[in-house]
Formats: structure tokens, C-alpha cells, sequence
């Protein structure tokens, strides 16, 4: 790496990527409910600048994560298959709406964010109530056919792909909470394994269509990887020692009050 390379690194994005991934590996939670919003709230980013840089830092960074599940033998291919048979239909169309309408117009921005506020809401909501909603509706998955649960996860792969391409947020909290209720019989590492092999394809997909339009920046994508790696790292390896009676709410606060000030 060149010297006159770091002169283009911002560090206090580097910064904000080290706070992201430290909060990513204690959590679980995906890095665009975090750092998408932060982009955007505190730097004052564009929404689609923001989104598009930050599904190909998920897309780069989640392709070391699903090789090592796949290895493992923790990824379920037919669920993939089933939620990109949604997801990447979805995608194409929702990037052609918004180039339709061009990155930098009002109606992309408030189309962007609004949608991102929401997405960021459904992710509180889902972090609070998880364990029942998995014990809600979990047992009532166990009687479908699979032909319906088939459909329902393309039906999932196709609400994720909108999100994703929209806010590049939804493939975690909000994925992986919907698939354990289809498939409740199925060990959990699989679950997760399976959503992070598909949010490689969904989110290079949608990345790759912002980039397309112009919505990524190289220099602000490169200065959150040096924070964000290093920080997921630590995260993860502190991440038992956190309670998560006490993170889980204040994460799921936090998101609220942001996805509030972003969707209204």
C-alpha cells in the first residue's frame, strides 16, 4: 500500500468503523442498521451515497463469513436458492426504479431514507421481540407443507431484496428471525450460515447497481474497512462477555429513536 494512498483516508470514518464493527461483533446485529444511518445523521452523506457504499463494504466483508460456514457445512443451499429466487428479481427491479428517478433527486432521497427509518424500526421491533415471535408462530410452521414454506421464502428473499437494495438494511435481525420461524427444526448455525450466504449475492447484486449509478464512494469505503475489521474482530471476541439482557434493549433503542428521526 502507497503512502499517498492513506492521504485519501478519512479517519474519522476509520473511527466510525471501529465503533460499527465492535457494536457488529458484540451483537450480531447487520452493519447497515448501523452505519448507514450514522453515515448519513452525523457525516451528512447522501442517503444514496451512503447505502450504495455501505451494501459493497457488506457484500466484500460477508464473503470471508459465508466460505467459512459453507466449510463448516452450516449453510442450507436450497434456502439460499429459495431466497434468491426473490431477492435478486427484487433487487434488479428496485435498482431500475431508482435510476429511473436518478441518485441525487429529492424523491431518491426521501424514498431512501424514509425507507430506511422503517427497515430500522421493524429491526428494534424484531430484536425486542424475537423469542416470541419465534414462539408464536414457530410451532405453526411445523404443519405447513413445504411447498408452502417454499413459497413464503421467496415471498422473504423479495421483501429482503426491496429493503436491502432500498436501505441496506434487513438481511440480519430481520432475515434470520423470519427463517428460524419457516424452519424451526433447523440448528440455528444453519439459519445464520444460510442468511449470510445469501446476503453475499443480494447485497453484490444491489451494490453493484449503486455503483452503476454512481452511489459508492471508494475513498469513504476504504477508510470504514480499516476501522470495521479490526473492530468486528475484537467484537466477536469479547462478545460472550457482554450481557445481553442489557445490549440487546439499548441496541434496539437506539435503532428506534434513529429510524424515528429518519422515517418521519
Amino acid at each position: 500500500m502507497s503512502l499517498s494512498f492513506l492521504h485519501h483516508v478519512n479517519w474519522l470514518y476509520s473511527i466510525s468503523g471501529l465503533a460499527v464493527g465492535l457494536l457488529v461483533g458484540f451483537t450480531g446485529v447487520g452493519g447497515g442498521s448501523l452505519m448507514t444511518p450514522l453515515l448519513v445523521l452525523l457525516f451528512g452523506v447522501h442517503p444514496s451515497t451512503a447505502v450504495g457504499t455501505d451494501l459493497l463494504y457488506a457484500g466484500l466483508t460477508k464473503v470471508s463469513g459465508s466460505a467459512v460456514h459453507s466449510l463448516h457445512g452450516a449453510v442450507d443451499w436450497k434456502i439460499v436458492r429459495r431466497l434468491a429466487s426473490g431477492s435478486a428479481p427484487a433487487a434488479a427491479l428496485t435498482l431500475l426504479g431508482l435510476s429511473y428517478f436518478g441518485k441525487g433527486s429529492a424523491t431518491t432521497q426521501h424514498v431512501i431514507s424514509t425507507t430506511l427509518g422503517f427497515a430500522l424500526l421493524l429491526t428494534a421491533i424484531t430484536l425486542l421481540s424475537r423469542k416470541w415471535l419465534i414462539a408464536r408462530y414457530g410451532k405453526m410452521m411445523e404443519r405447513a407443507s413445504d411447498g408452502k414454506i417454499a413459497g413464503l421464502t421467496v415471498g422473504l428473499g423479495a421483501v429482503l431484496g426491496v429493503l436491502v437494495t432500498i436501505s441496506s438494511v434487513g438481511a440480519g435481525a430481520l432475515g434470520v428471525t423470519v427463517l428460524i420461524i419457516l424452519y424451526p427444526k433447523l440448528p440455528a448455525v444453519r439459519i445464520v450460515g444460510s442468511d449470510i450466504a445469501h446476503a453475499v449475492p443480494l447485497t453484490l447484486i444491489a451494490g453493484a447497481g449503486h455503483w452503476w449509478m454512481g452511489s459508492v464512494d471508494f475513498a469513504m469505503l476504504f477508510s470504514l474497512l480499516i476501522g470495521s475489521i479490526p473492530g468486528i474482530a475484537v467484537g466477536s471476541h469479547y462478545a460472550s462477555r457482554v450481557p445481553d439482557r442489557v445490549l440487546r434493549p439499548l441496541m434496539a433503542g437506539t435503532l428506534a429513536l434513529v429510524g424515528g428521526r429518519l422515517a418521519f
